[in-house]
Order: C-alpha cells, then sequence, then structure tokens
C-alpha cells in the first residue's frame, strides 16, 4: 500500500502549543517530509499549523481519567495510525507508544518514539506503585520495537539504556534555536507591574510538585517584587483561589499562555525565570524543561530547584542561583537576595549566551535529522 505521508506524528497533547513538537516538525519539513499530525486540542483547519508538507488531525479528547481514558486514547491513536500508511510512526510521548508501535507494524512502518520524560517516575506516580508498574510494563514491550528513541537529558538517556537493556537513547535537549530576542513590554503591561517592581516568572503549566504553592508562600516576606505565572494547567484555578483568599493578589498575577512563536519575547520582560521543581520524583531529579532554556534563550538568569541536571547548569555557566524548594526561609531569602542585588542579575544575564555553545538546538536538530535519515535509506 503506498503511503499516505511519511511520518504520522503522535502527541496527546495540544501540539499547537508544544514548542518540542512543533521544532521536530519543522526539521521533518525542511527534510522534505510529509507529515500527518494527530494531536488533541480545540478545532481548526487541517493547514493550521503553517509547517510545509505537514497537515493536523484534531481527534476528540475522550472524557474521563485513568485507566479508562488511556484505553480510548490508544483505541483513537491506534485506530487512526492503522489506516494512515506511512514509512516512520512516531510517538511524541509514552500515551500514544503502543498505538504507533501497531501502526508502524500493521502497515510495515518504522517506530520511533520521543521519551520526552521519565514516565515510570512522573509526579503523579508518586504513592501509586501500579501505576508506576503499569506505565513501566508498556515502555518496556514497545521501546525495544523502536528503531529510533529520543529523550531529553543525559540522566534520562542513561536510565533508560540501563533498566530496559536498549541501546542509550539521542539526547535531544529542549533548546530553543537561538534568535535574537526583543523584549516586549507585555509582560509588565499585562499584569500591570510598575517599572520599579522586579518580575519573577514562572512560565508553563502549573501542575503537582512545581513548586507553585511554595513560590506564592514565599512571596509573603519578598518586598518589590511581582510573581507572574504565565501559563495553564490542572491546579491553575485552586492556585488562584488560594492567592486571592490569602490576600496576595498584591504580589503574585496569573497570565494565559502565549503561542510558542511569541513566548521568548514576552518572557524576556521578566527579571528572573524560575524553575522549582520539587525533588519527589526521578523525573523531576533528571529534568531539563523547556522553560529553564527559554529563560536563558532571552536572557534571563534564573532560579532553580538544588536538583543535578538543572544545578549544574546555573552552577556551571554562573547564570543564577539554586535553592532547595522545602527550605521556606532559603526560598524566601534567595529570592529577596535575586531582587535586590541588581548588579549580580546583570552578571547572570550576560553570562547566558554561554551556555548556548554547549546546549544548542543546532546541535540538537543535527543528531534528530540524522536519525531520521539512516531510518529513510
Amino acid at each position: 500500500m503506498k503511503p499516505s505521508s511519511d511520518v504520522v506524528f503522535a502527541l496527546t497533547g495540544n501540539v499547537r502549543h508544544n514548542s518540542r513538537a512543533l521544532k521536530q516538525l519543522r526539521l521533518l519539513s525542511n527534510l522534505g517530509l510529509s507529515v500527518t499530525v494527530l494531536s488533541y486540542g480545540p478545532p481548526c483547519d487541517s493547514d493550521a499549523l503553517c509547517i510545509p508538507g505537514t497537515s493536523l488531525h484534531i481527534l476528540p479528547r475522550p472524557q474521563g481519567s485513568g485507566p479508562c481514558f488511556f484505553w480510548h486514547v490508544h483505541r483513537q491513536f491506534a485506530y487512526e495510525s492503522a489506516r494512515l500508511p506511512a514509512r516512520i510512526y512516531h510517538a511524541s510521548d509514552l500515551y500514544t507508544l503502543p498505538a504507533m508501535q501497531r501502526g508502524a507494524k500493521y502497515n510495515r512502518g518504522q517506530l520511533v518514539y520521543d521519551a520526552r520524560e521519565l514516565y515510570t517516575h512522573l509526579a503523579a506516580t508518586v504513592h501509586r506503585p501500579w501505576v508506576r508498574i503499569t506505565w513501566r510494563a508498556v515502555e518496556r514491550r514497545h521501546i525495544s520495537d523502536a528503531a529510533a528513541v529520543f529523550t531529553v537529558s543525559d540522566s534520562i538517556a542513561d536510565h533508560l539504556a540501563c533498566i530496559y537493556a536498549v541501546p542509550r537513547p539521542i539526547v535531544l535537549h529542549n533548546v530553543p534555536p537561538r534568535i535574537s530576542v526583543r523584549p516586549s513590554t507585555s509582560l509588565r503591561v499585562m499584569a500591570k507591574v510598575p517599572s520599579d517592581t522586579a518580575i519573577l516568572l514562572h512560565q508553563g503549566n502549573i501542575q503537582k510538585d512545581r513548586g507553585c504553592r511554595l513560590l506564592v508562600d514565599a512571596m509573603r516576606s519578598v518586598h518589590a517584587a511581582m510573581l507572574i505565572f504565565l501559563g495553564g494547567g490542572p491546579l491553575k484555578p485552586a492556585l488562584q483561589a488560594y492567592v486571592k483568599r490569602e490576600n496576595l493578589t498584591h504580589c503574585v498575577r496569573f497570565l494565559d499562555p502565549v503561542p510558542p512563536d511569541q513566548l521568548l519575547s514576552v518572557t524576556a520582560t521578566a527579571d528572573v525565570g524560575i524553575s522549582l521543581l520539587e525533588n519527589t520524583c526521578l523525573n523531576h531529579r533528571f529534568a531539563l524543561p523547556n522553560k529553564l532554556f527559554e529563560y536563558l534563550q532571552a536572557g534571563l538568569p534564573v532560579l532553580t530547584s538544588d536538583l543535578p541536571e538543572m544545578a549544574d547548569i546555573v552552577r556551571q555557566f554562573n547564570v543564577g542561583r539554586v535553592v532547595c524548594p522545602s527550605d521556606a526561609d532559603a526560598l524566601s531569602a534567595t529570592l529577596q537576595d535575586m531582587v535586590n542585588n541588581i548588579e549580580l542579575r546583570k552578571i547572570w544575564a550576560a553570562n547566558t549566551p554561554r551556555i548556548f555553545g554547549t546546549f544548542s538546538w543546532k546541535i540538537a536538530s543535527e543528531r534528530f535529522a540524522g536519525a531520521y535519515r539512516k531510518l529513510l535509506l
């Protein structure tokens, strides 16, 4: 059967808001490949991604949660992948991996897996051993069928290679392409922040164990600063209610997410970027999140958790501070010191370009394109 496209690319999130997926889709387009994208999200035109050679199919998101939800997810993506003949089936998360494996087998294509998280050790699986065991069994069953596996950090690559006895996955750091970033005034204007007040920015989803509540509580004793949450997430309504109940609206603001292509100019308006993952699971311990590189690309000094992957970058390149999120006094003191010390913030900001000699989207894109070229020989 003649392939309907070169690649079927599947993601359970909204691909239009996923910077990692969008970067990969642009690379596939640059390779001259036709791509059919399966994703959840609001309905749209098939060309809404505006990436040449790429068509977007929005699937209706199943209701509910837990095993029933994921069973319906599997059935949806498996059905779609089976009826879309392609050369490569790209599972952009663990939740689509079994379905893409099924599509690849049915249509005699090749399977690619992007382990963008350490899925068997997510914060959501803490104290839920049966959930962790189930996802480990799923990943173990299908990862060995993948012709190429990608991931986001060296620690996760080493972990996956060890526990599944597979070749070490290819590391694609979540680094934005190097562009000239011009700060806009939109963040300060939208949040109504006075010019003499420092902006402490947390961008991305408000989720479990990301230190969001800890940050809010720390703001009780931080002066001349505004904490802004830029993004959505399942815990956003509860955190907004907590801020209002605790009378902290004078120092904490919430803004809706902005499109990935506009994000860096908005991010650059802030004074400090924050990524405060709590040390509750291996996924957090090994993480190198998008937002860390986005802050640094925008020239922001950063405050991160004292976890190995993130802390190593901050210390090696001298671009900010690290702190233990659970130490409330240390968190408040570190935030206040970063607010007060404008000259040190300038030094940290001046150091941010140095990181991209080591952590480069050019390097990541060459690894990604190289892996695909081998599959297409």
